[in-house]
């Protein structure tokens, strides 16, 4: 995207903001305040996409193919998958931290309050707009929590992991693991419907300009670009 002006284009890793912790196990009370307002934006993304009925996201797919196949609850099958990737983070370096417990916590907490509280709409335009609401939470969210460098979850542990492993961009990183995730997910029995699609296409880039937002409104100078060696452990 050369050809848009440098603050339209879409971050191509994680800014280094004024509340950027140097530990994952210790901070500050305003750079955890970020760390729970981001997760909380975030849940309230997932709960968008659940209130909209249009299909929920690539993961759960993956979790309602694995139920159907083995006939355990979506819970139990959801934390399998957790665990399976955070075993993918050995070979990627990533460490877990705050971040990466409080992500379980507060998505779950957010997206049970939330989709309490949110009108479930009938009119497809207005859900269709929702599952855009719900994609942009998401990225505004992953955008907040991931620059206190308290340690990410699951899922975007296993996109920065590759992202500083490789050095591709975390738009595209992020956009195939979630079609990884789909297509598993479908072929093993999973439901798809429209907002499923939409946030396997459009959440990579949602939280690459979540990322640049973030970046410009804290007023950052650094960025950890990709031809450096990132140092994002304590």
């Amino acid at each position: 995207m050369a050809f848009l002006p440098g603050f339209l284009t879409p971050s191509r890793s994680v800014p280094l903001t004024r509340w950027r912790s140097e530990s994952r196990w210790s901070s500050q009370p305003s750079t955890l305040a970020i760390l729970v307002g981001g997760l909380w934006i975030f849940g309230t993304g997932e709960a968008l996409l659940v209130v909209a009925d249009l299909g929920v996201g690539p993961w759960t797919v993956f979790a309602q193919g694995l139920t159907a196949r083995t006939g355990l609850n979506i819970g139990l099958t959801t934390f399998m998958i957790s665990v399976v990737v955070l075993l993918a983070w050995i070979p990627l370096r990533e460490r877990l931290g705050l971040g990466t417990i409080a992500n379980a916590i507060v998505i779950a907490t957010a997206l049970e309050v939330m989709s309490t509280i949110i009108p479930h709409p009938t009119h497809r335009g207005l859900q269709i707009l929702l599952v855009i609401a719900g994609i942009a939470c998401v990225g505004i969210g992953s955008g907040l929590y991931l620059t206190t460098n308290l340690g990410p979850g699951p899922r975007d542990g296993m996109m920065t992991g590759i992202h500083f492993k490789t050095g591709w961009p975390v738009a595209r990183v992020r956009l195939g693991i979630e079609l990884g995730a789909l297509t598993i997910g479908w072929f093993l029995g999973g439901t798809v419907g429209i907002g499923t699609v939409l946030f396997a296409v459009l959440v990579g880039p949602f939280v690459a300009y979540g990322l640049k937002a973030v970046g410009i409104l804290a007023g950052a100078k650094q960025v950890i670009e990709t031809d450096q060696e990132p140092e994002l452990d304590a």
